[in-house]
């Protein structure tokens, strides 16, 4: 056990305590620097990383060309968020919130800005007419398991994935606490995947596209090392819709763009053009760009 901490009257900051997110964490909002954001050549513009929200959007917007929806090309910038790159004047303007992912759509005689990544699939979904009921029950299921996602991802990532890979010290009662919550989670999907081949029905829908990129990854073992720990592999149920969804050949491409880690030829750091995956990934044109 730490020794006891008793909170102060009055909550000040202290940046040394921030962990290894120190430089990047902060308890007020706006912009730090002045920094436009680039614009490419397609309507759609999203800045964002390979993080399991920025790979929500891109997810998405693979899969809606795949569809044959020509104006969902879009153009993927890199926001580095260990440098800051969120604090800038430009990005602030997209997103006051200073999150990825932040998407504009320049479309319109007006740029519209989106962000949310939840909010980026509704929206997506509806300016194409894909991957999202039209009405009734379906759209409700649909919506309903978005919104779990997006009321349950903070447990994963902010709550688990800090206090077991990130937190200066191991704390047993945070640990615990959010591997109770994480593992409840996986039971409800695994309750509902084994009655559905996908979370809406039997549709594949912008549910999966949002729930896939964190709870697909966690029950192959592919966040936070923790696979063993929390048990994933007994959620079997789970582990069939995450195979599915993974041989998507959309999915394997949005999961690519923004993404900085691991195996290079799996790296494309930033996407303008479909040719992009053969000819601009780390492996190709070096892992320093």
């Amino acid at each position: 056990m730490t020794d006891p901490y008793t909170p102060p009257k009055v909550w000040t900051w202290n940046k040394a305590s921030g962990g290894q997110f120190a430089s990047i964490n902060r308890p007020v909002a706006g912009p730090t620097h002045e920094k436009e954001l680039p614009v490419g050549r397609h309507p759609l513009q999203l800045y964002s990383l390979g993080t399991p929200n920025g790979v929500k959007v891109t997810v998405m917007l693979e899969e809606l060309l795949a569809l044959g929806h020509a104006g969902a090309e879009y153009d993927a910038w890199l926001i580095r968020i260990n440098e800051g790159d969120q604090f800038g004047s430009g990005f602030v303007a997209v997103n006051p919130n200073s999150k990825i992912p932040a998407l504009v759509d320049r479309s319109g005689p007006e740029p519209v800005r989106v962000f949310e990544s939840g909010a980026i699939l509704v929206y997506l979904a509806e300016k194409f007419g894909a991957l999202l009921p039209p009405d009734g029950a379906a759209r409700a299921e649909c919506l309903s398991w978005l919104f779990w996602q997006m009321g349950s991802a903070p447990f994963l990532g902010g709550g688990f994935g800090h206090f077991y890979a990130y937190a200066p010290e191991k704390i047993e009662y945070a640990i615990d606490r959010y591997a109770m919550e994480v593992k409840r989670q996986l039971d409800v999907l695994d309750r509902r995947l084994g009655e559905s081949e996908y979370l809406a029905g039997a549709a594949y829908t912008i549910a999966d596209i949002a729930v896939w990129p964190w709870y697909g990854a966690l029950a192959k073992g592919q966040l936070y090392g923790a696979g063993e720990f929390l048990d994933v592999a007994s959620y079997t149920n789970v582990g069939r819709w995450a195979d599915a969804i993974a041989q998507r050949p959309a999915a394997r491409r949005g999961r690519m763009v923004n993404r900085t880690f691991g195996n290079p030829a799996s790296q494309l750091h930033e996407r303008h053009d479909a040719s992009d995956f053969e000819t601009r990934t780390q492996d190709k044109i070096g892992t320093a760009g």
